[in-house]
């Protein structure tokens, strides 16, 4: 299954709403309907575009009474996204919950009555708050570093491509030839000829299609112009 568009999806309002709903309890469309201030018409069509990209599921299921199957949705992904808009970095993460975390974090005992499934719960998302908050100090450094490297790059070599390949890759860690070929609407041979101009200033590795930042020749010229500088 192909990333969903998470953008789209949580652009609209009413989309919104109904995920919030959907994340209370699974619901049959004339329910969800009801919740939301749109025709079931609209409803249908925000349901329809959801289930599409992968975000919920449909399936039908007989209800307590006689008559029709009903028709009811549930939400099909577990993830949460991180996000970073500023003038200087538009930067986004989606993180699967499904997956095993490899950062080791020590958790609760697991609760056994409601009570402690809520005490819980409170206890998790203070520490959530927590790491949001470190997260938000994390990016606005991030955001001052990035416009003081724009500023920098630009006055000292002032190449704009130069600049976009460097950004691109700080950004995302890393880069292929394609990516930068598409990006910048450059020719791929283009993109290889302005890593090499940037390698001049700023340490890339160039392995096959990737570009990352070389991060032991960066410390290693760092270290050399110390040692020239005490000279």
């Amino acid at each position: 299954m192909t990333e969903p568009d998470i953008f789209y999806i949580l652009g609209n309002r009413v989309r919104r709403d109904l995920l919030s709903h959907l994340t209370c309890t699974e619901c049959y469309f004339s329910l969800l309907s009801s919740k939301v201030s749109v025709s079931s018409t609209a409803v249908a069509k925000h349901l329809k575009i959801m289930e599409r990209e992968g975000i919920i599921k449909s399936y039908e299921q007989e209800g307590p009474f006689i008559g029709p199957a009903r028709k009811y949705y549930d939400i099909n992904i577990a993830k949460t996204y991180v996000v970073t808009i500023t003038p200087n970095i538009f930067w986004y993460r989606g993180l699967d919950l499904k997956d095993e975390s490899t950062v080791p974090i020590e958790l609760p005992k697991k609760p056994q009555s409601l009570e402690e499934m809520v005490l819980t719960f409170r206890d998790l998302t203070g520490r959530l708050e927590k790491i949001l908050q470190e997260l938000q100090a994390v990016e606005a450094q991030r955001d001052k570093l990035m416009a003081m490297i724009k500023d920098t790059y630009l006055k000292e070599i002032g190449d704009m491509t130069q600049l976009a390949i460097l950004h691109y890759v700080l950004l995302n860690g890393s880069a292929t030839v394609d990516e930068l070929s598409d990006r910048l609407n450059l020719k791929e041979r283009e993109v290889l000829q302005k890593a090499t101009e940037v390698d001049k200033f700023i340490p890339l590795k160039i392995k096959g299609e990737v570009l990352t930042i070389d991060d032991e020749r960066l410390k290693q010229k760092l270290g050399g112009e110390s040692d020239a500088g005490e000279d």
